[in-house]
This record gives structure tokens, sequence and C-alpha cells, in this order.
């Protein structure tokens, strides 16, 4: 078993693969303990599916599709932000309006490229065997932003992922802010497109949450929990996604809901133990 570990080692698409999994991580697990906690995960959903229309924007036109889902994804989270709180139109409704537009060209962009249509299993699913330097310099760049920006900016964030009346009430820049960790938001589920896939990014960003949710509720405790339990559920997904040649975004969310399956059933065990 460690003889044909270290051989995988040896390979780059795996040390690539590896890496991914640990900025994935990092990202997914700042970002997602702050969507958790201010319960928006519907929003990140909204964002999440809208930069599908980035990615058909890009075939259509001949560049980078995760540049068109960056593009699209910063514009979906700018938006949702305007039309709830400027232009009195609900936020679920905002939400719902640029979740199906980007949907709808995705697919309109898709179906006008010329020649063979292309395969989005890749975008929809995930494949992080298929990372490749300039995804690896992408996320590595975005981990460092983010971490930074968390550990200078870590008591406002706090104040408005819990308190966001009382925050304005202090005269804070509650707006700046949200704008900023919006973009972050989008970004951060953009960037994890090639790890596990549209459809899959936001179980990396709620599941190790609420791994971690068992353990601790205290924000700060979550975060590094988080990071943690996404780093074992992404390995145990990506080797098992090798070992047996299915897609590696599913195998790591299987991974992650087992393992917080099997950890949740460990907690009522030893409460019932407690009990008798």
């Amino acid at each position: 078993m460690m003889e044909s570990f270290s051989a995988l080692l040896s390979m780059d698409f795996f040390r690539n693969a590896l890496l991914a999994s640990l900025l994935a991580s990092i990202t997914c697990g700042i970002i997602g303990t702050y969507i958790v906690s201010r319960r928006i995960v519907f929003i990140s959903g909204g964002i999440t599916h809208a930069s599908f229309g980035g990615i058909g924007m890009g075939y259509y036109l001949g560049f980078d599709p995760i540049l068109g889902a960056v593009l699209f994804g910063i514009f979906s989270a700018l938006g949702i932000e305007f039309f709830s709180k400027k232009a009195d139109l609900r936020e679920d409704s905002a939400i719902a309006i640029l979740w199906a537009l980007g949907m709808a060209l995705g697919i309109i962009f898709i179906f006008l490229t010329p020649g063979y249509a292309p395969n989005l299993m890749s975008y929809l699913f995930g494949n992080i065997l298929t990372v490749s330097l300039t995804d690896l310099v992408l996320l590595g760049s975005l981990t460092i932003g983010i971490a930074l920006f968390f550990i200078l900016f870590y008591r406002m964030i706090l104040f408005i992922a819990f308190d966001e009346e009382f925050a304005l009430t202090n005269n804070s820049p509650v707006k700046l802010f949200n704008l900023i960790l919006m973009c972050l938001v989008a970004l951060t589920i953009v960037l994890n497109i090639r790890v596990v896939g549209i459809i899959l990014v936001m179980s990396l960003l709620t599941i190790p949450q609420a791994i971690s949710n068992l353990f601790s509720r205290h924000f700060q405790s979550m975060i590094f929990l988080s990071i943690l339990f996404g780093f074992i559920g992404s390995m145990a997904g990506l080797i098992f996604s090798y070992i047996y040649d299915i897609p590696s975004g599913a195998a790591i969310i299987f991974a992650l809901v087992l393992m917080y399956g099997l950890i949740k059933i460990g907690f009522v065990v030893k409460k019932a133990m407690a009990k008798g």
C-alpha cells in the first residue's frame, strides 16, 4: 500500500491534486464558516450556478472558461447585493433570477459555440486530477488573500457574521465589507470548480463546517476544524477516485458525507451510553 502511494506521489498530476486539496480546504474552510455562520448558503448556491454562464461565454468567445466564471460569479454576487438592497427585490427572488439567468446563458453560449460541443463534466462535477499549474497559482493567491483579510479584519468579520444590525449602529463600514466578502465568496466558489465542480462545490463549503459544528461552535475553532476535515475528506476522496476510476469531485463529497455520518453516529452512541 505504501509503495503504491509513494508511486502516486512521484506523479506530477497527483502532487498537483494534493496541493489543490490543501488550498481548497483552506479557502472553503474559511469562507464556508463565514457562509454558514451568516446563513447565506442559498446566496452562495445562486453564485455557483450563475457562474455557469461565464463558462459558456468563455467557450463561445475562445478564452479560459474559468475566467468567464470568475466574471459572472463576481457580477452575480454584486448583483444579488444590489437588487436585494437597492432595487426593492426580495433576496430569494434576486438569487433565483440570477441563478436561472446564469444557467440559461451558459447553455445558450455552449449551444452557439461552433465545432465539437465541449465536455462539461469536469466543470459540473470536478476533476481534481486535471488541475493545472495556473489553477494552483490562482487558488494559492486566493488562499493568501483570504487568510490575510480574515487575520487583519477578524473582529469586523465576526461582528458582521453574527450581529450585522449592531455593527451598523456602531457606524461600521458594513456595506463595504459585505461587498468584499461576497466577492471573496464568489472567487472561492469559482476557483474551486476544478476540484469538485459547480454542482458539488456547495458541499465543500458546508459539510466540513457541519462536522466541525459537532465539536465546537466557536468561529475560529470552526475555521481550523473545517480546514482539517476538508483536507482529510479531500485526500480520502482523491485516493478513492484514483483507485476506482470514478469522478474525483463526487468521491470527495462522498468521503465527507461518510465522515460526517460516522462522527455523528459516534456522538449519538456516546450520548446514549452516558445516559445509560
